[in-house]
């Protein structure tokens, strides 16, 4: 891999380069990630707006995040078992069903945090 053996602050560079790339990549790619990104961009306003203490506030956004993280793993996921083959078989249906299972588990869990944190506030 090209820049594997940067040190210090080019290191970092490429790294950030690199993440960029992935996020680029998975925004041209995946519908699904446009979706969860976009959902963000309206929610973090929101939760930063609703959330009353600081822990509130991380709670609301980084569940947010974390579906975000998931969703990327997810597409990684999906992206290597493409490049090993297209061909139906059982351990690829089941890595990516596994991996789909995940980013459904870190939506449930955003709305569970959404919920215990505003609900009480407001029933």
């Amino acid at each position: 891999m090209a820049g594997q053996n940067l040190k210090g602050a080019a290191r970092i560079h490429a790294a950030f380069l690199n993440s960029m790339k992935g996020f680029k990549a998975t925004w041209a790619h995946e519908e699904a990630f446009r979706q969860e990104a976009l959902l963000c961009i309206v929610a973090t306003p929101l939760g930063l707006w609703l959330g009353q203490t600081g822990v509130e506030k991380a709670l609301l956004l980084g569940s947010l995040l974390l579906v975000l993280i998931v969703e990327l793993l997810n597409t990684g996921i999906e992206i290597v078992v493409d490049r090993i083959s297209f061909e139906r078989h059982e351990l690829s249906g089941r890595a990516k069903d596994v991996g789909s299972a995940a980013v459904f588990t870190s939506l449930l869990l955003a709305g569970v945090v959404w919920a215990l944190v505003l609900l009480p506030r407001y029933f």
